[in-house]
């Protein structure tokens, strides 16, 4: 007589483990263009996995803590933790160019032999990650490890000593020195590099503190390059 019971109760038990879980929908490219498809995209806990789809496309079922995974040869590794308001992830692959690199990301139909040999000869600037972050300090903090991001968003560069009482580098963003880079968005920059003390006397004594130069891909354009 207590087995109807039970059942319910293992129903029950069951029933908050189901509701944790829910489709995540996205879109994989390479070169912040081309689709990149029949890549394999990973949930780490729910261990589901599917292939995008020609359009670079995908669902996947996660946990509502989740980890989005996609490793492969040819592209760097991609993860992006899922929280509850992540329902659609939108990321850019950073290929890694080599003549074998080339071979199999064509080989396996990741991209297009077209496409992709046009990526490598004139798209070079848009072979990174930074539209995968939806702010520049949260792009600079997660992906340039020789700086440090401060709680009011504040730049310097590690291991930098400053002469006053500030340690914010200097930015210099198309060639001009600006206060302030929250208003550029990652998806629109070309480059970013960052100097430290040595060889940064042009830009004032601040430069002590280093130096983040940053090119945009209108500048880039313009300049012909």
């Amino acid at each position: 007589m207590r087995t109807p019971a039970l059942i319910t109760l293992c129903l029950l038990m069951a029933l908050p483990a189901v509701s944790q879980t829910r489709v995540v929908k996205g879109k994989i490219t390479t070169f912040n263009l081309y689709p990149v498809q029949n890549v394999e995209v990973i949930s780490k806990k729910t261990k589901s996995a599917i292939q995008t789809d020609s359009l670079g496309q995908f669902e996947l079922v996660c946990n509502e803590k989740d980890m989005i995974l996609i490793k492969t040869k040819v592209f760097e590794p991609y993860g992006l933790r899922i929280t509850p308001e992540i329902d659609f992830v939108s990321a850019n692959l950073v290929f890694k160019d080599s003549k074998k690199n080339r071979e199999l990301a064509t080989g396996l139909g990741y991209v297009k032999a077209d496409q992709l040999s046009y990526a490598v000869s004139h798209l070079s600037h848009e072979n990174n990650n930074f539209c995968n972050y939806s702010d520049i300090k949260s792009l600079l903090r997660n992906a340039f490890p020789e700086v440090e991001v401060d709680s009011q968003g504040k730049v310097s560069v590690r291991g930098q000593k400053s002469i006053n009482l500030s340690t914010e580098a200097v930015y210099v963003v198309d060639e001009m020195v600006v206060k302030d880079i929250s208003f550029l968005n990652p998806c629109d920059i070309a480059t970013i590099k960052v100097q430290k003390s040595g060889g940064t006397a042009v830009y004032g004594t601040q430069a002590i503190n280093g130096v983040l130069i940053i090119e945009t891909k209108g500048h880039k354009k313009k300049a012909g390059d």
